[in-house]
């Protein structure tokens, strides 16, 4: 049997820590009795630098239950950084680690299938939603069209997956030879290689508390995603440049005709027009630029991804 680990990273989950301490404690209960993990295996919770009383809650449940575990991030790093000190943590204990959210949304009741591939010869396998009718339309719009455009830009995502996966410790492994701190790791994974299935999902309403991930949030990911993984944007400034040089020519041959013949009409509008619409367009072409060049400016500090300052482990 395998040595399993649920690693599950948590900001303010106050509200919702113990319910889903108690329900993956019975989850993980029962996948031991039916031989699918020893006795070693453990859920770990990551506090990532919350300020509720997440971590204090996390202590008690360390003592109340005997596979709760808990790491504690000396500062708050981002929900991507905490999942990866989980899962290099587990590593060190266990064959196969699953990443789940604490907000209890993802379907438990499907762990037995992910450690089921695993068994099958899989060192991935990607928890898939198979429908998103529990989204608001904007929501369901939103990332759908995410997915989408990251096909278009060459980047090898699953469609409708999240974070919930199972991955090996030889692919842990492979994951720990990805230096960069600008994490994706829903773009870095299928990177890694080796043989991976799928087990779709219905995904449940949240038990209680409020998403971690408003539209503010939601629009940063995407564009870490789109700008860690792609270049694309940059050849399409630069194909948008081209593009705007020939209309300018064509633009200066229509005035020079124009003047030559007699046919000029006074008129700001439409130089005006032209010129916000130019300087609107350069304007975004450099935040773009400024984008990756703040990536770049992030990995030449090599600064850790995470300090951890406490670790319960059973």
């Amino acid at each position: 049997m395998a040595t399993l680990y649920v690693v599950v990273p948590c900001y303010n989950e106050q509200e919702v820590i113990c319910e889903t301490a108690s329900r993956l404690s019975d989850k993980l209960s029962r996948m031991m009795s039916c031989g699918l993990c020893d006795d070693k295996s453990r859920i770990l919770f990551v506090d990532d630098g919350s300020t509720d009383r997440t971590w204090e809650l996390l202590q008690s449940l360390y003592t109340e239950y005997p596979y709760v575990c808990g790491l504690k991030l000396a500062h708050n790093k981002g929900h991507q950084n905490a999942l990866l000190a989980g899962l290099m943590t587990a590593k060190e204990h266990a064959d196969v680690s699953i990443s789940v959210d604490a907000d209890l949304q993802d379907d438990i009741e499907v762990l037995d299938q992910f450690v089921e591939h695993y068994h099958n010869g899989c060192d991935v396998v990607y928890g898939v939603r198979k429908r998103r009718d529990t989204d608001t339309v904007f929501k369901r719009a939103t990332a759908q069209g995410f997915y989408k455009l990251m096909k278009v830009l060459g980047v090898d995502v699953v469609y409708n997956h999240a974070d919930y996966r199972l991955m090996s410790r030889r692919a842990l492994e492979g994951l720990e030879q990805y230096k960069e701190v600008n994490l994706f790791l829903r773009g870095i994974v299928p990177t890694i290689g080796y043989k991976s299935d799928v087990v779709y999902y219905d995904r449940h309403e949240r038990f209680a508390g409020e998403s971690k991930y408003p539209l503010k949030k939601m629009i940063s990911f995407a564009v870490d995603g789109i700008t860690s993984f792609s270049v694309r944007p940059l050849k399409i400034i630069s194909n948008l440049g081209i593009f705007i040089s020939l209309l300018s020519v064509a633009g200066f041959l229509y005035a020079l005709l124009s003047k030559v013949f007699g046919y000029t009409v006074p008129g700001w509008t439409a130089i005006l027009c032209s010129i916000w619409l130019i300087g609107g367009i350069q304007l975004f072409c450099i935040g773009i630029i400024g984008t990756y060049i703040g990536k770049i400016y992030s990995e030449s500090k090599s600064r850790p991804k995470y300090i951890i300052e406490t670790l319960l482990k059973k």
